[in-house]
């Protein structure tokens, strides 16, 4: 009789110290769906996420900061989080992935943030942008970015044992994917186009049952790392290259060392696998529920996602608000600004 290997002991799970972040941030940011104010609700939300992400039991340092592309509020790159003399993190965030949509009351809007081990998350802090294929794990090994947008919505389709016309394909809706997309409806397939949230496009591209199959186009480097964590999880892959917007930014980038015509993988964006990724819905979308408010409650829908045992989780989580007042860093009743709101 051979003796079976060693077990180890389960070791411990952030998922639930990291999904109490996103939910803080998407119930502050919730108060301000639809209101016209895309500032005031990532304001919101980056204050929730701040005051949340003290108090996690990791050493973390922001690698994927929010805001200084639009010099919105932020959690900066380079900020320390956490519990200091903890195990050392790489910090992604993104208090509202989707800002417009919160704003405008439009769908799949969400509160993300991601953590891996430090030293594994890719720095790109040279270029803002980065031109992307993200799809599942069925189709990970035949896509390639360099290759015609045909040859890639032909893989996923045979991956999937489908057609190209039964293949969905997000993109931004920028005028800079017209092409793209002309070449995407040449192969037969469908566009999901989205005004905002390449990340949570990104994750339904990845994630059965969401109706996208192939997410294509230009987006934002932090959001392509961020991505990069979920798609650790799934399975799936992202590939991307950056993408300088013009002569000085291109610069900038070959000045840090980056070579513009690399393709990056899942791994160069976030290497090793002791990744997490949590994400939870401030607007209702194709991924997840937004923010539902009733009297001194609240009720959240959040994704839950670990590289290491690829187990994915939707948690669903009932919030009495009365009570959370009672010893919550956050104040979820008096985050609006009256001042505006004032009858």
């Amino acid at each position: 009789m051979t003796d079976s290997p060693a077990r180890q002991a389960p070791d411990r799970n952030l998922a639930l110290d990291l999904v109490r972040v996103t939910e803080a941030a998407a119930m502050s940011a919730g108060r301000w769906v639809g209101r016209g104010d895309k500032t005031g609700a990532d304001r919101a939300a980056v204050d929730a996420m701040r005051a949340m992400t003290d108090t996690l039991p990791i050493s973390g340092v922001v690698v994927i900061g929010e805001g200084e592309k639009d010099e919105a509020p932020m959690l900066h790159n380079g900020e320390r989080i956490g519990t200091p003399n903890a195990a050392p993190f790489d910090v992604a965030v993104d208090p509202i992935d989707g800002t417009t949509l919160t704003a405008k009351g439009m769908g799949n809007a969400i509160s993300v943030l991601a953590v891996s081990p430090a030293g594994t998350m890719y720095d790109p802090s040279a270029v803002f942008y980065m031109d992307k294929l993200v799809t599942g794990p069925e189709a990970a090994d035949t896509v390639d970015i360099e290759a015609p947008v045909a040859h890639n919505v032909r893989a996923v389709a045979k991956a999937k044992g489908s057609e190209p016309e039964d293949v969905t394909v997000c993109m931004l809706d920028r005028p800079r994917h017209s092409r793209l997309a002309e070449d995407v409806r040449a192969t037969g397939a469908r566009i999901r186009l989205v005004s905002d949230g390449d990340v949570a496009g990104a994750v339904m591209a990845a994630r059965e049952g969401t109706g996208i199959d192939l997410l294509l186009g230009i987006g934002g480097t932090p959001e392509g790392v961020i991505a990069a964590c979920a798609l650790k999880c799934l399975g799936g892959v992202i590939q991307a290259r950056l993408s300088p917007r013009d002569e000085e930014e291109r610069e900038r980038a070959l000045s840090a060392g980056h070579d513009l015509d690399r393709v990056l993988t899942t791994n160069d964006l976030v290497a090793g696998e002791d990744a997490f990724f949590v994400a939870t819905g401030v607007t209702d979308g194709q991924l997840l529920r937004g923010v539902r408010y009733e009297r001194q409650a609240a009720t959240t829908e959040s994704l839950v996602m670990r590289a290491r045992s690829g187990t994915v989780r939707l948690v669903i989580s009932e919030h009495k608000l009365d009570r959370l007042g009672t010893y919550s860093v956050v104040d979820y009743h008096h985050h609006l600004d009256e001042r505006k709101i004032s009858a």
